[in-house]
C-alpha cells in the first residue's frame, strides 16, 4: 500500500518548465536565433547552468554569467505573471490523505516562492521540500530523494516518486523507489515521445492526474 508521494516541482506540481523554455527563446532572440520553445524540452529536469553550458557551447556564446544574469532576469518576471498549477495537480494535492514531500533540482526558496504564488504552501511546508542546495549532488544521482526518504524514514516499498523528465526518473529508480512519469505539463507537446520517461526507468507513464490516482490506489 502506497503512504508516501515524494514530488519532483517543476513539470509535475507547477507548470514552469515551458515558461522557462519561453524565457530561453525570448533571449536566444536576442543573437538572431529562432529557437522553438518545444527545442527546449529536452532540458526539463536540468539545472539552469548546465543548460546555458549546452546552449553557449553550441550558439557560441561568450559570456555565460551574463546569460545566466538576463535568463534569470527574464525567466523571474515570466514566472511572477504566468506561473499555474500543472493541470489536476491542485485538486489532487488538495484531497491527498497521503504523505507528501518535494524533491526537486530547484532552490528551496525558489519552490516555497512558487508554492506560495499556486497557493500549495498550505499542504506542503518548508520541512517536506527537498532540494539540490540540502544535498552534494543534484539529479540525475538520487541524494534528493535518499534525503527525503531517510528524513522521515520512509519504506521505499511504500513511496511513489512522480517526475517529469528522463533526469528525474533516474534519480527515482536510482534511489530504489516506484517512479510513475506525467507527461501533464506543458512542456510536454504532442509529438514528444513519452518513452524516453520508461527507458530512464519508470515503471508506467500518465498523462494526467487522475490516472495517476488510480495507479496509487491499485499499488
Amino acid at each position: 500500500m502506497i503512504k508516501n508521494i515524494i514530488f519532483d516541482f517543476d513539470g509535475v506540481l507547477v507548470d514552469s518548465e515551458i515558461l522557462v523554455a519561453k524565457a530561453f527563446a525570448k533571449y536566444m532572440q536576442k543573437f538572431g536565433i529562432e529557437v522553438d520553445e518545444k527545442e527546449f524540452a529536452s532540458f526539463a529536469g536540468k539545472k539552469t547552468v548546465q543548460v546555458i553550458d549546452i546552449l553557449s557551447k553550441k550558439y557560441s556564446i561568450e559570456d555565460q554569467q551574463k546569460f545566466f544574469t538576463d535568463i534569470m532576469d527574464i525567466a523571474s518576471n515570466i514566472y511572477k505573471k504566468e506561473l499555474t498549477t500543472v493541470k489536476g495537480a491542485y485538486d489532487f494535492v488538495s484531497n491527498l490523505k497521503l504523505n507528501i514531500f518535494i524533491g526537486s533540482n530547484s532552490m528551496k526558496e525558489r519552490i516555497i516562492d512558487g508554492l506560495q504564488r499556486v497557493r500549495l504552501d498550505k499542504y506542503f511546508q518548508p520541512k517536506q521540500v527537498y532540494s539540490f542546495d540540502l544535498v552534494d549532488k543534484p539529479k540525475p544521482d538520487p541524494d534528493i530523494y535518499l534525503k527525503a526518504i531517510q528524513d522521515n524514514n520512509l519504506l521505499k516499498n511504500q513511496t511513489i516518486i512522480i517526475e517529469d523528465s528522463a533526469v528525474g526518473v533516474m534519480a527515482g529508480a536510482a534511489a530504489g523507489v516506484k517512479v510513475i512519469g506525467l507527461t501533464a505539463g506543458g512542456h510536454w507537446h504532442e509529438k514528444r515521445d513519452e518513452k524516453e520517461l520508461l527507458e530512464a526507468g519508470a515503471f508506467i507513464v500518465a498523462n494526467d492526474y487522475k490516472k495517476i490516482l488510480k495507479i496509487i490506489e491499485s499499488n
